[in-house]
């Protein structure tokens, strides 16, 4: 998102102390020298990049992000006033996480050891931040009837989850089955969590993108600092009425939210065997291992192995598009408890760069990224693009 601010001449000497990110929200940014990248020969890490393949069924129309700007406009200067200049400033955010080949965490950095490049320009860093900061994050729970996993199960681990999160660090729990259900709006106060997540139940359908798009843009986008959704699901939708696949990934990759989904695969147990990889096919559907295609937005009973290879490959397209990963629930010989303690381990780790990009582009305009650490043989994890917001 972007502001427009109008200052006269005699103001462009004053800095700027309020900006907006990429999601719309407000922040406060403190003025920063430009940051000077460590020597070469220590050597260096890069996030690489992963775009996964969108799936979109036949006729699937994305927003129209370039429609008439209806933002009120600035006042004209009245006659004998300064000359006025538009000043747009736009803040990206980036969370980025890094650990070594053993998949240990790395902590400490310091912002002279980032650089960070948009389109292939190096862009200034303008806020550097870490695990240091608040972090607030929606649990969404998946309590429809296809969930292979215990209600009390599913409790204790989320329970787990919160127990691990700084004392400042707010959750916001919300279920979804046929509907979507807040069970708490965001908290610090660990006994109103502990509560709300004792009251998720199980109900028919699965409404899992109408609660992705509830998430990202009836109350994330609402919220300043770190922001995550830890997504509880097996990624097949039966039921959502308003949001639809290709429009959540749309609000995603306009976000600075970070999604952690948490993958469980409750076809395996029923077909005794692996439904593969959902393979893409330019008619905006995924080919059947067994022959025909299917549409992501074709609603269906959540039975056949086509529509668990759409949800697989929606779940691994909003994590790629956030900078977040997939978690899968049943390769911890662990349990789910532990899966949800690696998530909240990783939250506690991140870091947090933000930038004025040299070139802001226009509404809809996909910008690549790639963040540089000058620390070798580690491995980075960030998104690596990010769609410019409406005005």
């Amino acid at each position: 998102m972007r502001i427009t601010k109008v200052l006269t001449i005699t103001a462009l000497l004053l800095s700027f102390s309020t900006a907006f990110a990429q999601s719309g929200r407000r922040i406060k940014v403190q003025p920063t020298p430009a940051s000077t990248p460590a020597p070469a020969e220590e050597g260096y890490s890069e996030s690489r990049s992963y775009m996964p393949v969108k799936i979109y069924p036949p006729g699937y129309k994305e927003k129209d992000r370039n429609k008439e700007n209806t933002d009120p406009q600035p006042t004209p200067a009245a006659e004998g006033d300064e000359d006025v200049i538009e000043i747009e400033s736009t803040l990206v955010t980036i969370p980025v996480s890094i650990y070594d080949k053993n998949g240990l965490y790395i902590s400490g950095l310091r912002q002279e050891q980032f650089n960070i490049f948009e389109d292939g320009k190096e862009q200034e860093i303008a806020y550097f931040g870490n695990a240091d900061k608040p972090i607030t994050v929606v649990l969404l729970l998946d309590t429809s009837p296809s969930t292979q996993y215990k209600i009390d199960e599913i409790q204790r681990a989320a329970a787990a989850f919160v127990n691990e999160l700084k004392e400042e660090d707010s959750v916001m729990v919300v279920e979804f089955n046929s509907s979507v259900r807040v069970l708490t709006e965001p908290t610090q106060d660990r006994e109103k969590i502990l509560r709300a997540i004792s009251r998720a139940n199980f109900g028919n359908g699965t409404s899992l993108y109408d609660a992705v798009e509830f998430a990202l843009t009836k109350r994330l986008n609402k919220i300043e600092g770190r922001k995550a959704i830890v997504l509880f699901t097996d990624g097949v939708d039966t039921t959502s009425g308003g949001a639809s696949y290709g429009e959540n990934l749309e609000d995603a990759e306009e976000s600075d939210v970070v999604i952690f989904p948490i993958y469980y695969n409750t076809f395996l147990g029923s077909s005794g065997g692996s439904i593969g990889l959902p393979i893409p096919n330019v008619n905006g559907g995924i080919i059947n291992p067994n022959g025909g295609i299917l549409g992501p937005q074709q609603r269906g009973t959540g039975t056949t192995a086509e529509e668990y290879a759409v949800g697989k490959s929606y779940l691994e397209a909003l994590a790629a598009y956030t900078g977040g990963r997939v978690y899968d629930a049943g390769a911890s010989r662990f349990g789910l408890q532990s899966t949800f303690e690696a998530i909240a381990e990783e939250l506690k780790r991140q870091y947090s760069i933000g930038y004025y990009p040299i070139d802001e582009g226009k509404p809809g305009e996909r910008k690549k990224i790639k963040v540089r650490v000058y620390r070798p043989n580690v491995v980075v994890r960030a998104r690596d693009s990010y769609v410019v917001g409406s005005k």
